[in-house]
């Protein structure tokens, strides 16, 4: 699994979960917070890309990450 394809399941799990959003408007340099994920929303979409990629990480370790490509690098040094 690629970065590319990590975080085309990172978007798509954003998508699902914040249906007010477009797959075009996600960055990695954004934070959740910057597309309006609230803590609950966060914490489902890390959990819906996990399941997309069958990649495991233990939660805690994303409190420490304030973007989205820190999300997608992660869950590549984990695969």
């Amino acid at each position: 699994m690629t970065k590319e394809s990590i975080f085309n399941a990172v978007k798509e799990a954003i998508v699902e979960i914040l249906p007010d959003i477009e797959v075009h408007e996600v960055q990695p340099e954004m934070s959740l917070k910057d597309i309006g994920a609230n803590s609950v929303d966060r914490m489902d979409i890390i959990i819906r890309t996990m399941e997309l990629t069958d990649i495991k990480v233990p939660l805690v370790e994303f409190g420490k990450l304030s973007n989205i490509q820190g999300i997608i690098d992660l869950l590549d040094a984990k695969k």
